[in-house]
């Protein structure tokens, strides 16, 4: 992500308390979510309007993506979430939670979708009590994706079960005609540092 800072002629000096936010998600684990939860509450203190989220990840831990999706609707501040290179398993569900109208995929990027795994071991019960788990965290997740596009809540779901519950590989305009992607290209970050008088 590309950024431009544009800074007033009448400024002679300048410096920038808090430089912008950019969060960065490379991977879904509990390291990287508290991380993911600092820079957003950090984001809220630098003034800036939107916090940009770039995804390129292959997926991870399902409980960790939770903890961001809390964290982003924590947030005060709308959230645009940007695919460079590849969003995968719960880097595509993140990529849905940018806010309708900021979700940005690089033409060439892809995006990934599939139902959650889970490798259990153990006595039956805790089995089937994993099992169990597994599908209602699928359905979950799946389901927000379908709200979070304005489809059906079942609009994913149905799509995984007719590709056979395989693997599911998005290409960047398959994915804007579901409304996942808003915009088929990854945006700029400006800054403008300026003066503002005003009599009062």
């Amino acid at each position: 992500m590309h950024y431009k800072l544009e800074a007033s002629p009448l400024l002679k000096d300048y410096e920038l308390r808090n430089p912008p936010v950019v969060v960065r998600v490379n991977k879904f684990n509990e390291e990287s979510a508290k991380e993911f939860g600092q820079k957003m509450a950090l984001a809220h203190n630098t003034g800036q309007s939107v916090i940009p989220v770039l995804i390129d990840s292959y997926g991870g831990q399902v409980y960790s993506l939770m903890a961001m999706i809390a964290c982003i609707r924590a947030s005060e501040l709308p959230v645009a979430t940007i695919i460079e290179g590849k969003a995968m398993s719960c880097g595509a569900v993140l990529f849905s939670f940018g806010a309708d109208g900021m979700r940005y995929m690089d033409p060439d990027s892809t995006i990934m979708i599939h139902e959650v795994s889970s490798a259990t071991w153990g006595k039956n019960e805790e089995i089937q009590a994993s099992a169990e788990e597994t599908k209602r965290l699928n359905d979950k997740i799946l389901k927000m994706m379908g709200r979070n596009c304005g489809k059906d809540e079942d609009f994913f779901v149905k799509k995984i079960h007719e590709k056979g519950h395989a693997d599911w590989f998005i290409e960047a305009p398959e994915a804007l005609s579901f409304n996942l992607a808003n915009h088929l290209r990854v945006p700029r970050l400006q800054i403008d540092v300026g003066v503002d008088i005003k009599l009062v």
